[in-house]
């Protein structure tokens, strides 16, 4: 994908509030099912159940890769749309913890963009599923900016 697609499905996204185009760019963030949503100036990503999603039927409790997986995707996204991306960023560094269990449930995470220079982006992600203040995972990436 050539970095002017990439750029117009960010522009895009901004115009329409439609991310799907952006997130179907990305074929793991296809794997597991996720989704952007615009809440008023907010974004919100989202991973709604999915079997294939689950580590643990025991309980059943999803794969902590996954729930790894779905914050560095929604700090990249989060990262394209703020800064208008024409490219994708490249993570430097992940480092997630794991607060509770995932369990069986839709899983929402939210960012925050800390410090955006020319060259590295860094981005806290926190994750839930009830609600926003019992996060199940909080993370923090650093993103090589192109």
């Amino acid at each position: 994908m050539t970095t002017a697609q990439i750029e117009q499905l960010v522009i895009d996204a901004h115009d329409t509030g439609n991310f799907a185009p952006l997130v179907a760019s990305i074929p793991y963030a296809t794997t597991i099912g996720m989704q952007v949503l615009r809440l008023g100036e907010e974004v919100v990503f989202h991973l709604p159940i999915a079997k294939d999603n689950i580590g643990n039927p025991v309980l059943p409790a999803l794969h902590g890769g996954v729930i790894a997986g779905f914050m560095e995707q929604a700090a990249m996204l989060h990262l394209m749309i703020s800064m208008s991306s024409s490219s994708f960023p490249k993570i430097i560094d992940f480092s997630i913890d794991y607060l509770r269990a995932g369990l069986y449930k839709d899983t929402y995470a939210t960012c925050q963009v800390w410090r955006q220079g020319r060259r590295v982006g860094n981005v806290a992600i926190t994750a839930w599923q009830t609600r926003s203040n019992e996060p199940i995972a909080t993370a923090r990436a650093h993103f090589k900016l192109d």
